[in-house]
């Protein structure tokens, strides 16, 4: 494949030249309802009793799991810096990032999601145990779900994506209180997080490839799902990463990167500028 070809798909220009947009929008309504299905036609999926423990058990400074925790201090650190940038009120700025100025809410839900994780994250490494980690996964799914409502706000309809940013919320949130609840009855599903968490893994990518971004810097996204991926592999190496001299686990690289992430989101916002494309609908 012409690395020409290769950037017209990861611009979203491949195939809105090929499909209408009709077309594409039940394209990805198809992959939401087969997502769903999946979801709910599968058996209930229950946490791994071995979990809640990880391979770096070092005390520091009176802080036990030392590394564990304190990696989370650059989540806190972005998030904070992703704050102050989207709320900066200035005209400048509005016009730079955002076409839009209600546009913002998605990214205001987005860094207030990665500083909380930095805390929530850090709270429940102090002691991992099932009712702390309420606190750590509930945050993730305030960052997935406000970037899933700004990805389609910026390549599908920008009032579908402010409409749907406090009802993607509220079901990236009742996730984590279903299964708490269920797991407070011995019986916890993750199915439903485990959606949250991976169809907007996969939809987010699938919408740019779907729909052109209006703005500039689009191709990110692509380098965030890379970056989100590689994290996964690091938290499921926990142990394996450990065991190469004792220095760092997998789990801390993991928060370093979801960290890198983050930041990419945040530089993405400083560098972009909006386009005019036919193809959106800004209203």
């Amino acid at each position: 494949m012409k690395l020409q070809s290769i950037q017209a798909i990861l611009d979203g220009t491949a195939l809105s030249s090929r499909f209408s947009r009709k077309t594409r929008e039940w394209m990805f309504v198809a992959f939401t309802v087969l997502a769903i299905a999946a979801t709910f036609s599968s058996p209930p999926v229950l946490q791994d009793p071995a979990y809640n423990h990880f391979a770096d058990h070092r005390t520091f400074l009176g802080i036990p799991n030392f590394f564990d925790v304190v990696s989370n201090a650059p989540l806190l650190f972005v998030g904070l810096l992703g704050l102050a940038f989207v709320l900066r009120r200035t005209a400048q700025t509005s016009q730079a990032a955002f076409a839009t100025d209600h546009e913002v809410w998605s990214y205001v839900a987005l860094f207030a999601g990665v500083a909380l994780s930095g805390f929530g994250s850090a709270y429940y490494h102090l002691a991992p145990g099932d009712n702390r980690l309420v606190w750590d996964r509930l945050p993730m799914t305030i960052i997935f779900m406000s970037f899933l409502a700004a990805t389609i706000s910026e390549r599908i309809s920008t009032r579908t994506g402010l409409l749907l940013l406090p009802i993607l919320l509220s079901v990236g949130i009742a996730s984590i209180i279903y299964w708490h609840v269920t797991e407070l009855r011995g019986s916890g599903d993750l199915r439903v997080y485990l959606d949250v968490q991976y169809y907007t893994t996969a939809a987010i990518p699938l919408i740019a490839i779907l729909f052109p971004s209006r703005y500039t810097r689009g191709r990110i996204v692509f380098t965030v799902f890379a970056v989100y991926v590689l994290a996964k592999v690091f938290e499921l190496l926990d142990g394996a990463v450990y065991s190469l001299g004792h220095v760092v686990s997998g789990h801390v690289i993991k928060h370093l990167i979801a960290a890198v992430a983050s930041l990419l989101i945040l530089d993405m916002l400083r560098r972009r500028r909006p386009l005019k494309l036919h193809d959106q609908q800004a209203s």
